[in-house]
């Protein structure tokens, strides 16, 4: 990747970061921790991999993402309108009343969302069988997912793993956002789901695991490598900081869902505007 385009990039997950924390500072209610540590991945994906067309967002042959994370909504409605696919300014009404951007994604409302999720399990599920529609019908589009970590202990993703793998679906690149904490604590401590890489290999996934799975470049050459692999599914494993790019809220379970008060919005903008203001100098 050129360094222009990694700028451009690093710009743009900033900006969604931004995003993400007055979508839920408006709302006085979401899950800031677990959007902001899979922004990176959704920048990528839309903004330098994914075949899309924001005029067209039920396209045919479109490229398909399902967020099986539904909870981290903000970050998927912040990627979706810096990508053009609605204004901006709507993302203020997140989780109002009158507002098609409810606290999980939803597929009847929202321009760019390919499945309605919140029910964890299920959005990696019904990729799988977007990816196994599209082998049907000899379509060359690709599907992609992410999954949380914490998602893991339901068993339903598992029932998904083994059916990706028996059906040979190369066109289904799924990542987990492996940030290690959920709404209750480490995933170890609550649902203890490792190894994960060796259970997904088992079930016959090409595995990929990031070490630093915020990082722009290694996602997209996982990306790449997921894209030359023949007969299976890809799972890329993505080693996260949840609350990444806001110093107080990085690596702190208690902002799993959580809305910042006007002192810590400010804080956490601050930060942001400077980490940008960098990027730009």
């Amino acid at each position: 990747m050129n360094q222009k385009k990694l700028l451009d990039l690093k710009k743009k997950s900033t900006i969604i970061r931004k995003y993400i924390i007055d979508e839920v500072f408006s709302a006085k209610s979401g899950h800031p921790g677990g959007s902001l540590s899979c922004t990176d991945i959704l920048t990528v994906l839309y903004f330098d991999v994914m075949r899309v067309d924001p005029k067209n967002p039920k396209w045919a042959d479109r490229d398909r993402f399902v967020l099986s994370k539904g909870h981290c909504a903000p970050a998927l409605y912040a990627t979706l309108a810096t990508r053009g696919f609605f204004p901006e300014k709507d993302l203020y009404t997140f989780r109002n009343i009158d507002s098609y951007l409810e606290g999980h994604p939803s597929m009847t409302y929202v321009p760019g969302v390919d499945m309605s999720t919140g029910s964890l399990g299920q959005g990696i599920s019904a990729a799988v069988g977007m990816a196994l529609a599209g082998k049907i019908d000899n379509k060359d589009y690709r599907v992609y997912s992410i999954l949380g970590d914490g998602e893991l202990g339901e068993g339903q993703v598992w029932e998904a793993a083994m059916a990706a793998a028996h059906y040979k679906l190369d066109n289904l690149t799924a990542f987990i956002d492996y940030n290690g904490l959920q709404i209750d604590g480490p995933i170890t401590e609550v649902m203890n789901s490792e190894p994960i890489p060796d259970k997904f290999k088992a079930f016959g996934w090409n595995v990929i695991v990031l070490e630093d799975g915020n990082d722009i470049e290694q996602i997209k050459n996982a990306v790449n490598r997921a894209k030359r692999t023949k007969g299976r599914p890809t799972m890329v494993i993505c080693k996260t900081v949840k609350g990444k790019g806001v110093s107080f809220m990085e690596n702190q379970y208690g902002w799993h869902g959580k809305a910042p008060n006007q002192e810590q919005r400010d804080q956490a903008i601050a930060e942001l505007d400077a980490y940008l203001a960098g990027l730009e100098a």
